[in-house]
């Protein structure tokens, strides 16, 4: 299927909440067309350009997002809130319209309902609270975490979202063919994050507040 692309400089994952501000001519009219004919749009990491000005050139695999919320401004400017839905996969770009599109096709989560999925969920599990409870002693923010998804495949992006990592490393996570892999890669950057946190608050007794992404929510099921 054909797509309409929103390149931006962070990673969106399916279950995320995802608010943004719209401003740019090009994005006023592929949100204005998302929202008259019930289309998502696609969210992919930048590679190579900015948000703003000429067209940039994307990873291969982003998320599609689902338009929840619009507020119009009087300027023609909105603010939308979207949620992602499933993973895509970029075959050809498009430069027709005034934003960029692409035909893409679904790159689906594999391996969720696996032993391994369930063994490495089950090693993530008490991390990813230890975490999100240094994060909140580190930068003396309350950050909200609903409850932990019981199923691997949630507790997988869960864990992608919730990390404070750089997006090159959320667009591994991602790219990533299957749960286990997720989770696996999820739990050696859970440990990394960890041992930086800890080391953060011996020494600094509060730090720059860090936020869990655009909305401080972690996770929407």
């Amino acid at each position: 299927m054909e797509m309409p692309l929103f390149p931006l400089g962070l990673v969106l994952f399916p279950g995320m909440m995802l608010p943004l501000h719209i401003f740019e001519p090009r994005y006023r009219e592929m949100i204005n067309r998302c929202i008259n004919e019930e289309l998502p749009f696609g969210v992919v990491l930048i590679k190579e350009g900015k948000e703003v000005g000429q067209p940039a050139m994307p990873h291969p695999i982003g998320t599609a997002a689902r338009i929840t919320r619009v507020d119009r401004k009087p300027d023609g400017r909105m603010d939308i809130v979207t949620v992602g839905t499933r993973r895509f996969r970029i075959e050809q770009l498009k430069h027709e319209k005034s934003y960029m599109t692409a035909n893409v096709t679904h790159y689906p989560v594999l391996n969720g309902d696996t032993r391994l999925a369930t063994e490495q969920a089950q090693r993530v599990r008490p991390k990813i609270l230890h975490y999100v409870d240094l994060l909140t002693q580190a930068t003396g923010v309350q950050l909200q975490l609903d409850q932990l998804p019981d199923d691997p495949t949630s507790l997988a992006f869960l864990t992608a979202i919730a990390l404070q990592v750089k997006p090159e490393d959320k667009q591994k996570l991602l790219s990533l063919t299957g749960v286990p892999e997720i989770l696996d890669m999820g739990n050696y950057l859970l440990g990394r994050e960890l041992q930086l946190l800890t080391h953060m608050i011996d020494t600094h007794p509060v730090v720059e507040a860090l936020t869990s992404g655009p909305t401080g929510h972690l996770f929407d099921n």
